[in-house]
């Protein structure tokens, strides 16, 4: 399996575009879990900040960005963009994320895939703490 190299590559794979493609590298990959980085929850320009700030709650978003490009990746190619069904045991240890140095490390593991949806555990992590963790159910069309 190559992994994409750059953030052009992952947003070819993933359904949000420009700003809204939030993960930068992937540095590993296979049948059942993918590992990826980012520095983007830094950055002013963050489509998803509100006031200034960056919300915990945000870091969700990067965990089924992981999840679409593990399915991607693991597919051989972009899959449609599916629909958030269920989020389970999301927990946060943090408020926002915009204040934490370093980069973001975002792991998605897959625990059920199916033709019409799947489930994954996701954790954002920074500082060497888990700051972000739950589930994800996505409904495919």
């Amino acid at each position: 399996m190559n992994l994409p190299e750059t953030r052009a590559e992952i947003a070819r794979l993933v359904p949000h575009q420009g700003g809204m493609c939030l993960l930068e590298a992937v540095h590993r990959c296979d049948a059942e879990a993918i590992g990826c980085t980012t520095g983007t929850h830094r950055d002013p320009a963050n489509p998803l900040r509100r006031d200034g700030t960056l919300p915990a709650v945000c870091g969700v978003e990067y965990g089924l960005q992981a999840m679409a490009l593990h399915g991607a990746l693991t597919a051989g190619a972009a899959q449609p963009a599916g629909f958030v069904a269920a989020l389970a045991g999301v927990e946060f240890t943090v408020t926002r994320l915009d204040d934490l140095p370093g980069v973001l490390d975002i792991t998605a593991t897959a625990l059920s895939r199916e033709s019409r949806g799947f489930i994954y555990a996701f954790a954002v992590a920074g500082g060497g703490r888990v700051l972000v963790a739950g589930r994800a159910t996505v409904v495919l069309p």
